[in-house]
């Protein structure tokens, strides 16, 4: 288990963790100096070898008292992303491995909550039984964001063929908007820009609170510079407005912070630092 907050046990289901792509890539609006911020800000993020950024792929489970819910189902097997070959037609168990190890099988969630439609968080949604594209979990409901779910399906693809429209034609899909109460424990946070209906995740049980960010930041360093676009970013600047709302909230309560592609162990604190936030490790 990673953590606890209050009533509610979460776990790390990791699947990839290891080099990506070139930081000055990755951020292209952060400036020649890009390196030398990411190693002073984030030590060991920068990979020694190729000198890409290293990033978690992982969902995190949450057992609540009502509920079983998965936030993210990673990158997934046997799915087609040519434009991340690392990513393309992969065939491994680690995601499958630590779901078990937190004492749950894919029979068991209640939800899986996709914060966004991007490869990297909706492949384990299906899995590829005899031909067929199938949900991973028979029994849940499967929350998505409408604006993605919309741009998702105009922009057709394979993400969308392999990883969405089973689940659809399955009916077990709810399109959510906006705030969304989750039983009494989670609830969503609208922060678009990464994509156009992006939320990030509000754990809440008795005084305990934490914030799970989705892909509305990539990397701690981001608390200190929010400015900074990231590639994938749909509207950078609507991300960078949506990302400091977020560590507002997140430095005006306290909580605990979860990042799904912080560096490991990927939870921590925020709090407000001149014109920015700084991070520190729980």
């Amino acid at each position: 288990m990673l953590c606890r907050i209050g009533e509610i046990e979460v776990w790390r289901i990791l699947e990839i963790h290891g080099p990506f792509l070139p930081p000055e890539k990755l951020f292209p609006n952060a400036g020649d100096n890009v390196r030398d911020v990411i190693n002073d800000r984030v030590p060991g993020q920068l990979c020694p070898d190729t000198g890409n950024l290293i990033l978690p792929v992982q969902g995190f489970l949450l057992k609540t008292p009502s509920h079983t819910i998965l936030v993210d189902s990673c990158v997934g097997n046997d799915k087609t992303n040519p434009g991340t070959p690392a990513w393309n037609k992969r065939s491994g168990n680690r995601f499958m491995s630590a779901l078990h190890a937190a004492g749950v099988k894919p029979e068991n969630v209640d939800y899986v909550l996709c914060t966004h439609l991007h490869s990297d968080h909706v492949g384990w949604n299906t899995r590829l039984e005899d031909g067929r594209w199938v949900p991973t979990f028979p029994n849940a409901r499967y929350l998505m964001p409408s604006a993605d779910e919309q741009f998702s399906r105009e922009q057709g693809g394979n993400l969308y063929i392999e990883s969405v429209l089973p689940v659809i034609e399955a009916e077990q899909v709810e399109l959510v908007e906006g705030e969304h109460n989750l039983g009494d424990h989670v609830t969503l946070i609208s922060t678009p820009g990464h994509t156009p209906g992006h939320v990030s995740v509000l754990l809440k049980s008795g005084d305990r609170e934490a914030i799970i960010t989705g892909d509305a930041l990539h990397s701690t360093v981001q608390c200190w510079r929010p400015d900074w676009h990231f590639l994938y970013d749909a509207d950078g600047e609507q991300a960078v407005r949506s990302r400091r709302k977020l560590l507002e909230t997140a430095s005006e309560k306290g909580c605990a912070v979860l990042g799904s592609h912080f560096s490991l162990p990927s939870i921590g604190r925020v709090s407000a630092e001149g014109n920015a936030f700084r991070w520190d490790e729980k």
